[in-house]
């Protein structure tokens, strides 16, 4: 491996720039007309255009990002997150022209991209599984039956979801037909995919995924928990390590639960195995993201540990060196993320022109972002600015941390969720840590508005 293209946008790929330049890896990024002065095009050794803004014409097309990889001579591919990043005819279609695919193999993707299949897996061994439907569900009275058999709220959920996409929840019986179409046209529309599943709707979850790093000869590790809990819409909001809430015993227990799950699918390279806590502590097998995280950055500062630097060695071939006992865990991490959206109008986009970026600064600080002064934001991809990264040696202490930079934190021109993470840590649920994975929705439809200062 000497050259990777890297198929993304955004933060992320400057951030896989940087790692690859740590390994000495030359760089080629892609852009579409819309990010034709984005900070990854200018700081990446190649540059060049795949197409038009919007990502069905540029970052989602395959054909076009084969043609920069044979233009530029480069000989490995990393996806990033999101766009192709999980998509598994993408990583066959790299393989077979000889390219290095920075991922798992199109097989672990395609397996572990079928919820169902992914949830046979789990059950097989002996990793506790949300009840539900066994596999995929197509007769919409069987499914009736079956969800009566449940319990309802039920979730219909379509097998090729992800992301908080794909799931629709019916709290009775006399809606669930009319649902049950819904969802398998959305599915077939969104996915290309009709196919769904049932699933028992846990009440008042918490949200808790494992990072796991597997190589190519068989060695596994995992690098701990991220609390995810605070989500809007099933979209994440604010992460921290360590989860306020696991026990040691727990945090081993669903660790080693995350690790047999991944082993059982013959998996490679980092991997997010995600868990819902119940209020009584058990926990249940969601699914398998097959690629680096947004929230990544929490697990590398609490361990010391690069994850896009260890991928990519990986996908090199490289055996780990770090074993489970090696594996350290040190302070408290929260990651915010600042996206272009107004808080005070239920978290509306934001897209425009950067007036002012004035990041924070100070120990236990970082800032992952592709944005500058100057910078327009599209409206053609996701909203995201910046994630804001704090360490503490307590969790108190990371809040504090936190407070201090998001006030730091200038940005002018759009609006910012910046006054959402500051309510949120004044709040006195999140502060005492009872709160559970609708709590954000919960405050919406009360009225909260997120405004920084409150009476």
């Amino acid at each position: 491996m000497k050259k990777v293209l890297i198929a993304n946008r955004g933060e992320i790929a400057l951030r896989l720039v940087r790692a690859c330049r740590d390994l000495g890896l030359q760089t080629v990024a892609v852009y579409s007309q819309a990010d034709a002065e984005a900070l990854h095009v200018l700081q990446a050794d190649e540059a060049i255009c795949i197409g038009e803004p919007p990502s069905q014409k540029s970052y989602l097309k395959i054909a076009n990002i084969l043609s920069a990889c044979e233009i530029t001579g480069a000989d490995a591919v990393h996806p990033g997150y999101g766009f192709l990043s999980e998509n598994a005819g993408f990583a066959s279609i790299c393989e077979s022209c000889g390219l290095n695919f920075i991922g798992p193999s199109h097989e672990a993707i395609a397996l572990l991209g079928d919820k169902s299949k992914a949830k046979a897996i789990a059950k097989s061994v002996k990793c506790p599984t949300i009840p539900g439907s066994e596999g995929v569900i197509q007769d919409v009275h069987e499914a009736l039956k079956e969800a009566k058999r449940l319990g309802f709220p039920i979730f219909i959920k379509a097998v090729a979801g992800g992301g908080g996409k794909g799931i629709r929840i019916v709290y009775d019986p006399e809606d669930f037909v009319r649902q049950f179409s819904a969802a398998r046209t959305e599915a077939e529309v969104s996915f290309n995919n009709p196919e769904v599943y049932l699933e028992k709707m846990i009440m008042n979850p918490r949200h808790i995924e494992i990072q796991i790093v597997g190589d190519k000869h068989g060695n596994y590790i995992h690098l701990g928990e991220r609390d995810c809990t605070v989500q809007r819409r099933r979209q994440k909001l604010i992460e921290e390590t360590p989860s306020p809430i696991l026990s040691p015993a727990l945090r081993k227990k669903i660790g080693e639960a995350a690790i047999e799950v991944v082993r059982a699918a013959k998996y490679y390279s980092l991997g997010t195995v995600e868990f819902l806590l119940d209020q009584h502590m058990n926990f249940y097998f969601m699914e398998v993201n097959t690629r680096i995280q947004v929230e990544h950055t929490i697990t590398e500062e609490v361990t010391g540990i690069d994850l896009a630097v260890l991928q990519i060695k990986i996908a090199q071939g490289e055996k780990l060196k770090i074993k489970q006992k090696d594996v350290e865990f040190k302070g408290h991490v929260i990651q915010c993320r600042i996206n272009a959206e107004d808080p005070t109008h239920n978290f509306a986009p934001s897209p425009g022109h950067l007036e002012y970026y004035i990041p924070p600064g100070g120990p236990h600080v970082r800032i992952d972002s592709a944005c500058y002064s100057g910078y327009r934001i599209p409206p053609n991809y996701d909203s995201m600015i910046a994630k804001l990264i704090v360490k503490g040696g307590s969790r108190e202490e990371a809040i504090m941390i936190a407070k201090r930079a998001l006030r730091e934190f200038h940005i002018g021109g759009v609006h910012s969720t910046i006054p959402f993470h500051l309510y949120m840590f004044e709040d006195r649920r999140f502060l005492e840590n009872e709160y559970t994975i609708t709590y954000i929705d919960q405050l919406i439809s009360e009225g909260c508005i997120f405004h920084e200062h409150r009476e």
